[in-house]
């Protein structure tokens, strides 16, 4: 009986065992399906290398059965052995192989759970990136439009068909007829097609669509090319520049023979009324000798010889100091150029804006009596004096005129009124002038008023009047109130002291104001705060013992911006640089000190004592 119980005991876990077996591999299976289903499967670990894993994941199911198999034969062999011992071996491999398991579906799960997480990311970018709404509305807004286009052209087909005349119609139709209209109808349907195949496409470009502003994207500023532009504005002006040159050389008889011949076929054809066709003719003959041109003839003709200006080469290698002077010229050129267009411009708008009365006054006289003329008046007529007033214009008189300067501004009617129309500028200056007479009679009138001593003189009021940013002129420099700044410099010159003998570089430069009086040189420091400041400098023109034009960096072009003053109580020369007026600063400067020299010399050669 005992023995009946063990082996009935084996049998039962043997079963359990196999069914346990079964159901966990087909959970591995079905895992499998769903680890291997996604396309990144070789991106994760397998199941020997994942760290979740336990040390029996990595064993495979045979050596299992092999050892199930072993114990089995084993105990078949031994039936008569200790049934306790075997049951608690049998239940602890169990209970192992179960927990193996366990940790294997365990490790599957995470793997798979992994898995979805990171295909769900790849499907939310790949949504994004695609938009795939967006397209879906396009796709079907096209859809739409195609069929929309196939209407038009279908109702388009139509109403021409309607519109087209039927045959006429006979009271006894018969088969015969009725075919031949069916072939009509559709020699009419093919011709409508034909000729919307043909032309349709041009009738298309009728329709009428908003215009698309088109923003141009401008060039950064480049120094070549500046230069550049500028070369190609001279080269491309200088066709017109040389017909311009050929028509003053005809007007002011620079080749007698030449301006007689053109002056006799001018009047001929003025005379005869061919002024029109002469001038197309001359016109095509231009086109013609150009075409020779530039096939490779050698063609060159003119009234006034051509001057070959020398082709500079392209210098690459330039030095700092010559890129900046090419630009200067560049930039002169163009202000230049620029300036006398908006004086042209300026003239003529001023012309029409009756900002001279008495200028535009003639203008309209002009066009009436024209208008008048014109209304009365055959054209022929009045082609013929305009074509002989404008040879005799342009020949003769231009000709005395050009001669004769002083008969040209007094009788050179277009030429007066030219020159005497003002610009902006001009008038801005007219403008401020005749303020500033309305101004000082008031000015006069009040100081009357305000009774000022009739013994006080021009200079004293002049130098009461002189006042510096920070108070009276001589208060701020310690001197006599006689001193006062010379009407060249009453505002002073804007400039900087560079003083090298100092180290420290608050001393060494300073930012301030230059004055010259009769006797001394000043200079009122920016930073000077109090009304007589130690920053403030004066300098006795006596004292001066050499004054010079100095360039403060030798990088820049030019002869510089700055005034070296040498003094015996200076071991270095004062530099007043970066004067925009240093030229006429400099002038005033050295007249004020050679006069002063001069009647020192002069006292000391009278009084030799002295």
């Amino acid at each position: 009986m005992k023995l009946y119980h063990e082996f009935r005991a084996r049998v039962a876990t043997r079963h359990v065992k196999i069914k346990t077996q079964i159901t966990v591999l087909n959970m591995l299976k079905r895992l499998d399906k769903i680890r291997f289903r996604g396309p990144k499967r070789d991106e994760f670990l397998d199941l020997a290398e994942s760290p979740n894993a336990s040390d029996s994941e990595c064993n495979d199911d045979v050596p299992v059965k092999q050892r199930s198999s072993i114990k089995d034969t084993e105990e078949l062999r031994d039936p008569a052995g200790s049934g306790t011992l075997t049951m608690s071996s049998a239940i602890q491999d169990y209970q192992k192989c179960e927990t193996d398991r366990l940790n294997e579906v365990k490790g599957h799960l995470e793997i798979a759970l992994l898995e979805k997480h990171f295909l769900q990311e790849e499907l939310r970018k790949l949504r994004e990136e695609t938009n795939v709404e967006t397209l879906k509305q396009d796709l079907e807004k096209e859809k739409s439009k195609r069929v929309d286009l196939e209407q038009k052209m279908n109702e388009i087909l139509r109403s021409r068909l309607e519109d087209s005349p039927p045959p006429p119609t006979k009271p006894q139709v018969t088969a015969v007829n009725g075919t031949g209209d069916k072939q009509k109808e559709m020699l009419c349907s093919r011709l409508w097609k034909w000729l919307y195949e043909r032309f349709g496409v041009y009738i298309e470009d009728f329709r009428f669509q908003p215009e698309e502003n088109t923003v141009e994207t401008e060039e950064p500023l480049s120094a070549k090319r500046l230069t550049e532009n500028m070369r190609r504005l001279k080269r491309g002006s200088k066709p017109v520049t040389n017909f311009m040159r050929n028509l003053s050389a005809l007007s002011s008889w620079h080749s007698v023979y030449t301006s007689a011949i053109a002056f006799i076929i001018y009047m001929n054809a003025a005379w005869h009324g061919w002024v029109i066709p002469m001038f197309l003719f001359l016109a095509i003959l231009r086109l013609s000798l150009n075409y020779l041109i530039a096939k490779g003839w050698r063609i060159q003709w003119s009234i006034v010889p051509e001057v070959s200006e020398p082709m500079e080469p392209p210098k690459e290698d330039l030095t700092v100091s010559e890129k900046f002077q090419l630009v200067l010229d560049v930039a002169q050129k163009a202000q230049n150029l620029f300036g006398k267009m908006a004086d042209v411009l300026e003239k003529i708008k001023n012309l029409f804006m009756w900002v001279q009365p008495e200028i535009t006054q003639k203008l309209y006289i002009g066009l009436w009596v024209a208008f008048i003329a014109s209304c009365f008046l055959p054209y022929k007529l009045m082609g013929f004096m305009i074509g002989i007033y404008a040879g005799i214009k342009f020949f003769i008189i231009d000709f005395i005129f050009k001669s004769c300067p002083k008969l040209r501004d007094k009788y050179d009617t277009p030429y007066i009124i030219w020159t005497n129309l003002p610009t902006d500028p001009q008038l801005k200056e007219r403008n401020n002038a005749t303020l500033n007479r309305r101004i000082q009679p008031v000015v006069a009138r009040g100081s009357q008023a305000a009774g000022m001593p009739c013994g006080i003189g021009r200079e004293e009021e002049s130098g009461r009047a002189c006042n510096t940013k920070r108070g009276p002129f001589h208060e701020v420099f310690n001197l006599s109130e006689i001193e006062r700044p010379l009407p060249v410099c009453e505002n002073g010159w804007r400039c900087c002291l560079i003083n090298r003998d100092r180290k420290m570089p608050t001393d060494y430069i300073r930012n301030g104001v230059l004055y010259v009086t009769e006797n001394y040189l000043c200079f009122e420091s920016s930073s000077s705060r109090a009304t007589s400041s130690k920053k403030n400098k004066v300098i006795k023109l006596l004292d001066i013992t050499d004054i010079q034009k100095y360039k403060v960096l030798s990088v820049l072009p030019g002869s510089g911006m700055g005034i070296s003053i040498t003094m015996p109580s200076t071991l270095k020369p004062l530099v007043f640089g970066a004067m925009i007026h240093r030229d006429e600063a400099f002038d005033a400067i050295y007249t004020q000190y050679t006069k002063i020299m001069s009647s020192t010399i002069a006292t000391t050669v009278t009084n030799p004592e002295t």
